[in-house]
């Protein structure tokens, strides 16, 4: 694997941020602690590219895992129960 921020493993917190216009990174799991569970390499930034950009820089993708329970305030299911979610880098923080 090339040298990244994150490794497979690494505890992350995605970020609270809410830009104006089109973001990737779905509201259920910001503030949300996941694990890092997969890396797939860098690609063209979907935020830059839905308004005409070039998509540069290229963004880190990563496959993060998330608890079932910690994202949402149900009942409560299996403790196996996961959900995988591919999140940009740089929407992403150490824990």
């Amino acid at each position: 694997m090339e040298e990244t921020q994150f490794r497979i493993g690494d505890r992350v917190r995605v970020k609270e941020m809410y830009p104006d216009g089109h973001h990737r990174t779905t509201y259920f799991v910001k503030g949300k602690t996941g694990v890092v569970n997969r890396y797939f390499g860098k690609y063209e930034n979907p935020e830059n590219l839905a308004y005409g950009g070039d998509g540069l820089p290229l963004r880190e993708l990563y496959w993060v895992e998330f608890d079932i329970n910690d994202l949402w305030d149900h009942e409560a299911g299996k403790k196996q129960d996961k959900l995988y979610i591919e999140i940009y880098e740089h929407w992403l923080e150490p824990v």
